[in-house]
């Protein structure tokens, strides 16, 4: 299938760059924007079918230039859990108004889009009273949900009234090659692989027992593939994850085991003000049922992670 020109907000960062990587065969041109406030320039291919634009989503002028030209949007762009926490106005600027003036300018300035990918987020759900937890289910408790929760709501919005092509994904714990220790952001599994390779222990806000849904990179890139290539997931909102919980001690003993550890070493830290959520499960029966398979289980992923950053050393 070709894609024709599309645009990925957020295209440097880990989840952008992979998408950015398997789009490049499968579509004419990739329009990218990206303030780099957690992004990576040299995550981005050179390519000459790829124009980066360095600037907020929020910059009118650039959308009002890109958007006429594009059949597939991708709004992967936001401030993450930690910065939204930190500052409530960026949060709100960025993941809440970037994404509704995203939609406006789409449904104006876009009359050839066939599919608006909106990449929501786990942390909608908090922490969750029932496990595993379907789409129908909310907890909001952070800004950082609030911001991207409410964006979803102006995506419903804007299908019902205007008919918009949009699928609401929300992602959880997307982990696995792309993910750069470089950025302080970046999830726990770059962090622990990065201790274990420098021989420093692992360090775990709380005691460890909580529980995420660890989603491998190539997972969650088929997900949003598929969903913006089937009709039906038009107005749809998805869960993407294994379906399975994983403590944080057991990610590391997972980690500690691949690289080949004799022992896990860790120390553990204060929990932090976003550290709210005890157990993560998300139920993907619905992605299944759209025709999506996770083919990867937490040992698979790390282990293929692993590669990757053995790769890197050589």
């Amino acid at each position: 299938m070709n894609f024709g020109k599309i645009l990925i907000t957020g295209g440097a960062g880990f989840l952008g760059s992979q998408l950015v990587q398997k789009m490049l065969p499968l579509s004419d041109h990739i329009y990218i924007i990206d303030d780099l406030s957690t992004g990576n320039r040299s995550s981005i291919p050179k390519d000459s079918k790829i124009t980066f634009y360095h600037d907020s989503i929020t910059n009118e002028d650039i959308l009002d230039e890109v958007l006429p030209k594009v059949d597939y949007i991708f709004h992967l762009a936001c401030k993450n859990l930690v910065l939204s926490y930190n500052n409530i106005r960026d949060d709100f600027e960025t993941n809440l108004y970037g994404g509704l003036l995203l939609l406006q300018k789409s449904q104006s300035l876009s009359p050839k889009l066939k599919r608006f990918i909106y990449t929501s987020t786990a942390s909608v759900y908090g922490n969750a009273t029932i496990l595993p937890t379907p789409e129908s289910y909310y907890n909001i408790k952070l800004p950082y949900s609030a911001s991207k929760f409410s964006t979803e709501h102006y995506c419903h919005v804007y299908h019902h009234i205007y008919s918009l092509p949009v699928t609401i994904l929300r992602l959880s714990n997307v982990y696995g090659p792309g993910q750069l220790i470089s950025n302080p952001y970046c999830g726990v599994v770059a962090k622990f692989f990065d201790s274990a390779k420098h021989g420093k222990p692992m360090t775990i806000f709380g005691d460890g027992k909580q529980t995420r849904d660890f989603t491998y990179i190539d997972d969650a890139l088929e997900a949003i593939v598929l969903a913006a290539t089937q009709n039906k997931a038009i107005g749809q909102v998805y869960n993407v994850s294994t379906g399975k919980e994983t403590s944080v001690i057991e990610l590391a003993e997972e980690i500690s085991g691949i690289c080949g550890l004799e022992h896990v070493a860790l120390q553990f830290g204060a929990k932090r003000d976003v550290d709210i959520v005890q157990r993560r499960c998300l139920d993907n029966n619905k992605l299944i049922d759209l025709g999506w398979k996770c083919t990867n289980d937490i040992h698979s992923g790390l282990t293929k992670t692993f590669a990757w950053l053995k790769r890197g050393e050589t």
